[in-house]
């Protein structure tokens, strides 16, 4: 019997990025019924949490804001 991996899951792309970034395994990306995506890695180590802390007070936080930032003003007509 093989023991089942940890997994996290976030529906934020840019998480999603970063915890690539940070080595983490993407094992499915998928889209709920609701709607929304889903990104889902494998985290036997229990790291997603904290690299997804991590990511909120990174530059690349600071970069993601930006673009979205710029799409509002590009799509705000």
């Amino acid at each position: 019997m093989t023991a089942e991996v940890e997994k996290y899951k976030t529906s934020d792309l840019s998480i999603a990025a970063f915890l690539m970034m940070k080595g983490m395994v993407l094992s499915n990306a998928f889209r709920e019924p609701s709607g929304q995506f889903m990104f889902e890695f494998d985290d036997p180590q229990s790291m997603g949490i904290k690299y997804a802390i991590e990511f909120a007070s990174s530059q690349c936080a600071v970069y993601d804001n930006h673009v979205r930032n710029l799409k509002k003003i590009l799509y705000r007509n």
